[in-house]
């Protein structure tokens, strides 16, 4: 089957030919309609898991798939051939991803049958990036503030993020870096703060003098960066790190709760987003859609930064 990957770690990714998974044991073969580019994709290629789980060369890429069950292995029974599905995998050896025709998951996973409102292309773009959204919305209690402040809003999660805040009642402050004012409003963002043209302080402290209630910090990989602004919100609120940004010594005596989140994708998460996705809170923006053996060009634009939603590759 025609697939996309590298041959070794920090590889350029390239249009291989793979062996068509088989299912084993409690596993579904999926026939991949479309998949979701992300970040997390070129950075596990590039070897951010090689400590924790062995790799297997040539890696097929991607971890976000939307498609239909064409098998199933003993003992899987959650899913009929036929169903729609969309998920986010991570094999062990990871290397059977999802920039492929098929792809071999666990049916115990992160898989979950498909929103009834979206086309299985956009059902692609949204299992990552969308979990993340929902699992920071519990994992800081968002719900029980007022007003947010999402830096780097502009992105796959920060999309997912300002909507299902804004549709449970927050004020989103959505900072990026470009003209997105009418786009996050379209999301539900109250004021949207192209920080390249306006200092980001200045326009937080005029709409909340005294701070917002919470931040999520999407992109700060330092901690002075994150620990700039967390000093826009307000003594008692919560700051939210994405990347292991969030620092006590920063929030210290302030009484604001520090959460460095990660990702637990899960099936119960997947089934939340669906629901969330049929009720009309969330949409999925997808920014392009790229045919699969358009995915190395892709991925190099990816890398570059300044996405505005997400992309999709179609095999």
């Amino acid at each position: 089957m025609r697939a996309v990957g590298v041959r070794e770690r920090n590889g350029r990714p390239e249009v291989l030919q793979a062996r068509r998974p088989e299912p084993g044991e409690g596993e579904v073969l999926v026939r991949i309609a479309a998949a979701g580019l992300n970040p997390l994709d070129w950075k596990i290629a590039d070897g951010m898991l090689e400590d924790v789980v062995p790799y297997d060369f040539p890696l097929v890429m991607g971890v976000d798939f939307a498609g239909v069950v064409e098998g199933s292995g003993p003992q899987a029974h959650r899913f009929v051939t036929g169903e729609q599905v969309f998920g986010h995998v991570v094999s062990e050896p990871v290397g059977r991803g999802t920039y492929a025709e098929y792809v071999v998951v666990n049916e115990t996973g992160s898989v979950a049958p498909t929103p009834l409102t979206l086309p299985l292309t956009a059902a692609a773009g949204a299992p990552t990036a969308g979990m993340a959204a929902l699992g920071i919305m519990g994992s800081a209690a968002l719900r029980s503030y007022r007003s947010l402040l999402i830096i780097g809003a502009a992105g796959g999660v920060g999309t997912f993020l300002t909507q299902l805040a804004a549709a449970d009642g927050l004020r989103v402050v959505a900072a990026t870096h470009g003209h997105d004012q009418a786009r996050m409003a379209s999301f539900g963002a109250a004021l949207t703060v192209d920080a390249r043209e306006r200092p980001l302080e200045e326009a937080v402290r005029e709409e909340y003098p005294a701070g917002v209630d919470a931040l999520v910090d999407l992109t700060s990989h330092a901690r002075e960066d994150f620990a700039a602004h967390a000093g826009l919100v307000r003594d008692g609120g919560v700051a939210v790190s994405t990347v292991d940004a969030a620092s006590l010594d920063a929030l210290h005596g302030r009484g604001i709760e520090g959460i460095n989140f990660h990702l637990d994708p899960s099936a119960e998460l997947l089934e939340g987003l669906a629901r969330e996705i049929d009720s009309g809170r969330v949409a999925v923006p997808i920014e392009a859609e790229v045919p699969l053996d358009e995915a190395p060009g892709a991925l190099a634009r990816n890398r570059a930064g300044g996405a505005r939603g997400k992309t999709v590759l179609l095999p």
